[in-house]
């Protein structure tokens, strides 16, 4: 029994408010997170008006997303074998430390673009090695009681900060240029000191003292689990067409000549329904198991696609897109419940990041597919295209009586 556990059962669940271990590290990580989205909006601005290249302007974020794919696996066996609050704390303080430097350059006029490719990689590998841990501490301080209530907090820290990041970016870009990035640095300094204020067991729990497999042996457990593996494939391909969706969205609204601003404001519906789907992870999870639910949200999926070809409207962008994604959240939530019902925690660490690692491909595999597409074929081709494709897809998954009858692991 864990010393959670054990408090559970002693004195029973104080509300997950009062947690303050959780609510530290919860924050600590939103500073970290809304730190991130900034930068993911504040470095191609910084970029294009240095190099005046939207090549260089892409660079940043597409140094950061390789690093985290390349770092991921080996992520995952540090979380495993050794203490992950020491992992936290290491990695927070490298990401601060290095996004300290860019507004220090700036203000002494040495900012390169090598200097800026640098730091893409150095926050790319502490985010591919904390965000293991960081899921994996909320079991450390939450009771099992409470832990789909805390995950879904989680989730809205990744789609408020979605939400917030970017027209904050573009307001502190404004203000200075080293304004943005400052903020940054002091979401990973706050996220830093959260990591070293809360004291919990960060050493996994292992057979025969040490962990067993090797770095690939997340993506075994995947493959041989069927729920996990349907769950994560399915989640793939979900994350797939919301990004090519989310560009397709884009030309469209270029191509009808809405302003950057009405823009902005149709793709926040993504956000937006990802923030409202958060209130129903409690209540899709009593009502339907793991099998039903992920085959109920992937289809939830393709009627508003079929809906957007018929007006460019940004108000119908922004609804369409704030409905497919309210049951992200809940998936989120599974897969996460899932990986620790299933997955003995000397292994969880290299299942979580073999999870991160597909899902964070889904995006630009979306992105550049649609890229592809949108040079052949209109947006609103586009979107049936991806609506017909999906549901072929989903056609043998609901079919499936297996997965449809899964209920949650004991």
């Amino acid at each position: 029994m864990t010393p959670v556990e054990a408090d559970e059962t002693a004195a029973g669940i104080r509300p997950l408010r009062r947690n303050w271990q959780f609510q530290m590290l919860w924050g600590g990580s939103a500073a970290s997170l809304l730190g991130s989205r900034m930068s993911s909006t504040a470095y191609p601005l910084l970029l294009l008006a240095m190099t005046g290249s939207t090549l260089a302007a892409g660079a940043f974020s597409g140094v950061q997303l390789l690093t985290q794919v390349l770092f991921g696996i080996h992520a995952g066996t540090v979380a495993d074998r050794y203490n992950r609050r020491v992992i936290l704390i290491v990695a927070d303080g490298l990401r601060f430390l290095a996004s300290l430097t860019v507004p220090l350059a700036l203000a002494m006029d040495r900012l390169t673009l090598t200097h800026i490719l640098l730091v893409a990689v150095v926050v790319g590998a502490t985010m591919a090695y904390a965000f293991p841990v960081r899921t994996l501490a909320i079991r450390s301080v939450v009771p099992k009681a409470q832990l789909r209530q805390a995950l879904a907090q989680d989730g809205l820290r990744t789609n408020g900060t979605g939400l917030l990041g970017p027209p904050l970016a573009g307001f502190l870009f404004g203000l200075g240029r080293p304004a943005p990035f400052i903020g940054a640095a002091v979401g990973s300094l706050l996220s830093f000191g959260a990591a070293c204020a809360v004291r919990f067991d960060g050493r996994p729990e292992t057979s025969g003292g040490k962990a067993r497999g090797g770095a690939l042996e997340g993506m075994r457990f995947l493959a041989r689990s069927p729920l996990l593996r349907a769950t994560v494939g399915i989640t793939f391909a979900l994350y797939l067409v919301c990004s090519a969706t989310v560009l397709s969205c884009l030309v469209l609204l270029q191509r009808e000549g809405v302003g950057g601003a009405g823009t902005g404001l149709a793709l926040s519906g993504e956000a937006v329904g990802g923030i409202v789907g958060v209130l129903f992870v409690s209540r899709l999870h009593r009502l339907m198991g793991p099998g039903k639910l992920l085959i109920a949200a992937s289809w939830l999926y393709v009627p508003p696609l079929l809906v957007l070809p018929l007006s460019s409207s940004p108000v119908l962008v922004f609804f369409v897109l704030a409905v497919m994604l309210l049951s992200d959240p809940a998936l989120d939530v599974m897969t996460d419940v899932l990986i620790f019902q299933q997955v003995p925690d000397e292994l969880r660490g290299r299942v979580m990041a073999a999870t991160f690692m597909l899902f964070t491909l889904g995006m630009p595999a979306g992105t550049l597919g649609s890229g592809l597409l949108l040079d052949f074929l209109s947006p609103d081709a586009v979107f049936t295209v991806l609506a017909v494709a999906l549901a072929v897809a989903l056609v043998p998954v609901t079919l499936n009586r297996t997965l449809r009858e899964s209920g949650w692991p004991a």
